[in-house]
């Protein structure tokens, strides 16, 4: 999947494991190239420049596929899925307006690199603070997000006086792309479940020389940081998360279907009617992806495709962008929403990031009985707003919790500032212990 831009593809599918700029193969001829790459090795341990560009003719590809969608015709009620109207607007943005070139340019702005772990190449971000003492910080997206996704947190926490902070709270920022997702290899074999990956990071952050660190995610991104937490591989301090599971197991069995616990308070009921509407309404996409992701061959050969199966991943989000489509001032950008699903097609990724839910046998929102310092940010509009009450029981060692009145499932993209400050803080005690 990776070449480099000295070499001609003939000599990168023979093995060739140059080193400096890379750039990816054109989508047509990416299944052969990632069958001939797969198993690829370098030397141990080795941590190899990264550098993203995408051919002119995979560009054009995409915009033709889009200009060539077979649409269906309009829902007949407003609850059956994205909006025609919507992804129609997504559409004539994507084909006329985007300009994936400056999305390019933003992810290779950061120092890029890729690195072999069980056989698999990762793709990393790693952005150094200028200031002594930073903290490291390994940050894992989740799915639909990417590395794209974690961008905009990169400045607050790297260069904080430049963002409302202090020296003192200075990180050095890692941001991995999952196995399957982004510029991260395929997985050939069973086996890379969020217990695996938390293995490979804990790996990835010895071979960057961190011997204390801490640990930050959401939606996978959590379960892969809460079994980071569970296994305490030596150098990790702390962790926080942005979709905690916190569901009390004498409330996990009635939802969706009831009847409602008696005596829940108004964080609970809240938290209560966001489960029970998306284990009713809004689960279809992972049950699909868990139980036959292979099958969803439509994402790898329709741009519009993926790009209503990845919006609709719950329905605050949806709504979220569905407003931004419509011209109103978000979190969200237009930009922002194309960026990450353009990374998705060119990397053909669609199916091999559907496996992770197949993989993955852990229960989603049950607690884990985490045994270091946590860190706890409940955004209102993520697909369920965890009570305090509940997180003081799921997390035994927590040691931050904050309410956000605003904000959905992506909070690193959508509310960098305020998801930045509580890293800050929930941290705080572990830099003080250092």
């Amino acid at each position: 999947m990776v070449t480099d831009a000295t070499v001609n593809r003939r000599t990168v599918l023979a093995g060739s494991a140059a080193v400096g700029a890379a750039t990816l193969l054109s989508q047509t001829a990416a299944s052969a190239a990632e069958e001939a790459l797969i198993g690829r090795t370098a030397d141990a341990d080795s941590i190899r420049p990264f550098r993203a560009q995408f051919s002119d003719e995979s560009l054009d590809d995409l915009r033709r596929r889009i200009r060539a969608t077979n649409w269906p015709e309009r829902e007949t009620d407003p609850t059956q899925g994205v909006h025609l109207a919507t992804i129609q607007k997504l559409a004539d943005y994507w084909a006329n307006h985007h300009d994936w070139r400056r999305a390019e340019a933003q992810i290779n702005a950061y120092p890029n690199f890729i690195t072999n772990i069980d056989g698999v190449d990762i793709h990393f971000i790693q952005v150094k603070s200028k200031h002594p003492n930073a903290l490291p910080v390994i940050v894992t997206h989740g799915w639909p997000g990417s590395i794209i996704e974690q961008l905009k947190i990169i400045g607050p926490l790297t260069d904080p006086t430049a963002h409302g902070g202090t020296p003192a709270d200075a990180f050095d920022v890692v941001i991995p792309s999952l196995p399957g997702y982004g510029f991260s290899g395929k997985p050939a074999v069973n086996g890379w479940d969020p217990q695996h990956i938390a293995r490979a990071w804990a790996v990835l952050m010895q071979r960057l020389g961190y011997d204390r660190y801490v640990a930050q995610g959401g939606d996978w991104g959590n379960a892969v940081t809460e079994q980071m937490a569970l296994q305490q591989p030596p150098g990790l301090l702390a962790i926080h998360t942005n979709m905690p599971a916190t569901v009390p197991p004498d409330i996990a069995p009635l939802i969706p279907g009831g009847p409602e616990p008696a005596g829940l308070n108004a964080e609970e009921k809240h938290a209560w009617d966001q489960l029970v509407d998306f284990y009713s309404n809004g689960l279809g996409y992972a049950q699909e992806m868990a139980g036959r992701p292979q099958t969803l061959y439509a994402l790898a050969d329709s741009p519009v495709g993926l790009a209503a199966w990845i919006i609709d991943h719950d329905i605050q989000s949806y709504n979220l962008i569905s407003r931004v489509f419509d011209g109103a001032s978000e979190g969200l950008t237009r930009d922002d929403i194309v960026d990450n699903i353009t990374l998705y097609w060119l990397t053909n990724t669609a199916v091999s990031s559907a496996r992770l839910y197949r993989e993955s046998k852990l229960p989603f929102f049950a607690p884990k009985g985490v045994p270091l310092p946590t860190g706890v940010s409940a955004f209102r509009e993520e697909i369920y707003q965890a009570p305090e009450s509940w997180t003081r029981k799921a997390y035994p060692h927590l040691v931050f919790y904050r309410r956000h009145d605003k904000g959905t499932h992506f909070a690193a993209w959508e509310q960098p500032q305020a998801l930045s400050q509580d890293l800050r803080e929930t941290f705080k005690s572990v830099r003080r212990a250092q």
